[in-house]
């Protein structure tokens, strides 16, 4: 019954600790006159991703990698099928054209990235700071062309930082409240990760699947609840925004950093199965938003249906 407590508490914690830490970072940014483009680029994505970051490198530093990585992986899957499938189901997402073509070749890169380090069977220091390289490189080379011609994709990422969660006017409260989110963040994913264990362990169950469901869900709850509130306002660009900087973030970031930490040895399900899983699901979200640039409400609906029969078969293989 404790494990379940701790699941259940770390989820609500990272939760809790990723809203206030967006809030603190956004509203701190604003009172130094950040402008909107950037604050929508850097801060809102990897606020919303903190709950996976903090989740993988806790799980890998307690030698549990099937955690670290199913997080990942089962992250980007959720994000796309299940997350983006429900926003759309609520209003239909539009892309914009020129956004999406440089977007969308860079979370294939990601996931072919993702692929190969998965395929290797080990991903080393060395690869992490690759990755973390590449992704602060694209995030200046995003930045840098938008500035120079504003365009849709510019009005995206200000849509972002007008969405995310207000905090408080007072620089020092706003800094608090960021400082707060992340000690509180750090906290859950100790109690989501020893929990997870915790349930492998007296189950039966591999950490792998632990990872790739409870976890990867719960630690994108921040990416669900800004995308339905971005599908309600009729911002369907911040929706889709939102889970492709995401899905880029987690392997480029989260997983980048977390083999920086500690090296991480990818479980051999996640070869076999799962990385496939997560690229059809890229491929798909590619062809869907190439045709039209628009996810249709039908469309939404089959991701769902298609994330639940994945997760049923995880869990029957369980």
């Amino acid at each position: 019954m404790t494990m379940w407590f701790e699941i259940l508490g770390g989820l609500v914690l990272l939760l809790i600790g990723g809203e206030l830490l967006v809030r603190g970072a956004v509203a701190s940014a604003k009172s130094l006159g950040v402008s909107p483009l950037l604050i929508g680029l850097t801060l809102v994505g990897f606020g919303t991703s903190t709950p996976e970051l903090v989740t993988s490198v806790t799980a890998a530093v307690n030698n549990s990698p099937g955690i670290a990585v199913g997080n990942v992986v089962g992250s980007n899957t959720a994000n796309i099928l299940l997350i983006l499938g429900i926003a759309a189901m609520i209003y239909p997402l539009a892309i914009d054209p020129k956004g999406f073509r440089r977007d969308a070749i860079m979370v294939v890169v990601a996931a072919l990235a993702c692929l190969l380090v998965v395929l290797n069977g080990y991903m080393d220091r060395w690869i992490g700071f690759i990755f973390v390289a590449a992704l602060f490189a694209y995030v200046i080379y995003v930045y840098r062309s938008e500035r120079r011609a504003p365009d849709e994709a510019a009005i995206v990422a200000e849509h972002r930082a007008e969405d995310a969660p207000k905090g408080p006017g007072k620089m020092a409260l706003s800094v608090a409240m960021a400082i707060g989110g992340i000690a509180i963040t750090i906290l859950g994913a100790r109690y989501l990760v020893s929990g997870s264990i915790e349930l492998a362990k007296g189950f039966g169950i591999s950490d792998t699947i632990i990872g790739l469901t409870i976890v990867a869900v719960g630690t994108s709850m921040p990416e669900l609840v800004s995308s339905v509130i971005a599908a309600l306002r009729k911002h369907s660009d911040v929706a889709y925004g939102n889970i492709i900087g995401s899905n880029i973030y987690n392997v480029l970031f989260i997983l980048g950093a977390t083999a920086i930490i500690s090296p991480i040895e990818m479980p051999a399900q996640i070869a076999t199965f799962d990385i496939w899983v997560m690229l059809a699901a890229t491929a798909v979200l590619v062809f869907f938003a190439r045709s039209g640039f628009k996810l249709q409400r039908w469309e939404g609906m089959a991701f769902v249906i298609a994330y639940i029969g994945y997760t049923a078969y995880l869990i029957s293989i369980a």
